[in-house]
Order: structure tokens, then C-alpha cells, then sequence
């Protein structure tokens, strides 16, 4: 059973936000000189943004953040996210591959960025919704 896909929008903006809140200032995530610099395609948005917005689609997908039990991936490709007003998109789907007699279900999620994935080996297991 497929989940309704989610979509976040990204903009520098944010990740001025987020650096404020993580303490991660890194240049890559703001100068698009210094990340062209270092080899990448322009500003990246920060992983574990990128990660926190898929963890909040998992968070509704199971009713309640403290519905997650379990919740993981691994980062495969960079967000870049433009410098104008419009920013980029995440999008979130997911499969419901198992529910468990112990009432979990685990879901094998998808984060997609232009039609990429930017995240593989992405799963959570939450509580199953009575």
C-alpha cells in the first residue's frame, strides 16, 4: 500500500533558519561560491534537514511523532537549492512493506528532489494506527 505523497518546499531561507538552530554553518549550505568551490553543483541544503523534513512526513504518515519507533536512511545525493524566491521541493512517498502482529508497520520511504533520489536504504517503523 503506497502512502500520500508530501511535499516541502526548501529555500535558503530555511537553511539560514536551520543553520541558526543546528549550529552548522558550514559555507556550503550558504555561499554558492565556496560550494562550487569544494566541487558541488551550488548551495546543498543540510543533511540532516533534509532528513528532519522526511522525518516529519513519517511523523504524519503515523498520527503522532511519538508513534515512530524506528527511522533511518542514508544520504545518496546533495539538495541543492537555488538562490530566488522559489527554492526547491522534497518530495516524500512511502510503501507500507509489512505490519507486524506486534502492531508496528514498517514503511520503505522514498525522498525525491527534481526527480532524483536523494536518500536511499530509507525506512521507519512506526506503531500501527488503531
Amino acid at each position: 500500500m503506497e502512502l500520500p505523497t508530501q511535499t516541502f518546499r526548501v529555500t535558503r531561507a530555511d537553511l539560514v533558519r536551520y543553520a541558526g538552530a543546528s549550529g552548522d554553518f558550514n559555507p556550503i549550505h550558504w555561499s554558492d561560491r565556496i560550494a562550487t568551490a569544494v566541487g558541488l553543483p551550488g548551495v546543498i541544503s543540510h543533511g540532516m534537514f533534509t532528513m528532519a523534513l522526511v522525518g516529519r512526513a513519517v511523523t504524519t504518515w503515523a498520527g503522532a511523532a511519538d508513534a515512530v519507533v524506528d527511522f533511518g536512511v542514508r544520504f545518496t545525493r546533495p539538495v541543492v537549492v537555488p538562490d530566488d524566491d522559489e527554492g526547491t521541493e522534497i518530495e516524500v512517498a512511502a510503501v507500507v512493506k509489512e505490519v507486524t502482529e506486534a502492531g508496528l508497520t514498517r514503511l520503505d520511504v522514498t525522498a525525491t528532489c527534481r526527480g532524483e533520489k536523494v536518500l536511499s536504504q530509507a525506512r521507519a517503523t512506526v506503531r500501527t494506527p488503531r
